[in-house]
């Protein structure tokens, strides 16, 4: 395996994964994308960083995009080389919205940009290498994918399939100046849930499915969830407050990921998003990526 190409742009898109009831084995790609510009060089890699990230994140061999890149490559079988990269983040980091999934994937879709044979590096590739990165596929997937996403492990391979999302789907995300990291918002989950609560989920997770196809009228009861959220109020109570009180107006808010930041899948109304902004919350309004990450002309 050979590298072809000397330069590659790579665009990922931000992503909210569980949707409420689907812990795991949902997500949905937003659009507010990173950008990434790889430049192969002899020696070892150098990144400059703008954006979200800008100042903190790491510059060298140790920056996720290198290493989710040369693991790419490893995987192909093709040579190492130096890197001069230039990332621009615009996925805000550590609020649940797939920045780590978005910095792997972007790694891998540069590797694959740069190859001969892109075949080496198919979607199927790519998905298993970015879940040995994250530990599980629900933001690599709808990240990949575009639109929203059911993903799975088969015998530990991990697969993902596509969901109808209507075009009328517009949601909204309310991101907090906190951040939050996934390590602790998964560490105050129980080991057991009562058999219950999980057939709840496993329902409403079903009924999501339909939900986001087109019937707007079942987002509510659709994202209603007893595995994750309640328990996590210790950590991220504003979310969870600003979450409850958006459901009681009627909207199918769900804390995106492992949060801090809230989804708003039916969208929220101007007064709603006025509120947030005036207690100090972001609103974006990015829809949905209909397509995932993608290599671009340089």
């Amino acid at each position: 395996m050979r590298i072809a190409r000397d330069e590659v742009r790579v665009e990922v898109p931000a992503t909210s994964a569980n949707l409420g009831p689907a812990f795991d084995a949902m997500g949905i790609a937003l659009g507010v994308w990173d950008t990434i510009e790889v430049r192969t060089t002899t020696g070892s890699a150098s990144v400059e960083v703008t954006g979200q990230g800008a100042g903190v994140l790491p510059t060298g061999e140790d920056h996720l995009v290198v290493r989710a890149l040369r693991a790419g490559l490893d995987h192909a079988g093709a040579p190492q080389v130096g890197l001069d990269m230039r990332c621009h983040n615009r996925v805000p980091h550590g609020r649940g919205l797939g920045s780590s999934a978005a910095a792997v994937l972007g790694g891998l879709l540069a590797a694959r940009g740069l190859l001969a044979e892109p075949e080496a590096l198919d979607d199927g590739a790519v998905l298993a290498l970015a879940t040995q990165f994250e530990g599980h596929p629900d933001n690599a997937a709808p990240a990949l994918l575009g639109g929203a996403t059911i993903a799975w492990l088969e015998d530990r391979v991990p697969r993902a399939v596509r969901v109808d999302v209507a075009d009328s789907l517009e949601p909204a995300v309310l991101v907090p100046q906190a951040r939050l990291a996934t390590s602790t918002a998964r560490a105050v989950l129980p080991p057991r849930v009562p058999h219950s609560d999980a057939a709840h989920n496993a329902g409403r997770a079903a009924l999501l499915v339909v939900a986001l196809g087109g019937r707007a009228d079942l987002l509510l009861p659709a994202t209603e969830d007893r595995l994750h959220q309640a328990y996590r109020a210790d950590v991220m109570r504003p979310s969870l407050e600003l979450m409850e009180g958006l459901r009681v107006e009627g909207v199918a808010a769900v804390i995106s990921g492992a949060g801090p930041s809230v989804l708003a899948l039916s969208g929220i109304s101007e007064d709603a998003a006025a509120r947030a902004a005036r207690a100090g919350w972001t609103v974006l309004r990015p829809g949905v990526a209909r397509v995932g990450a993608r290599v671009v002309p340089a």
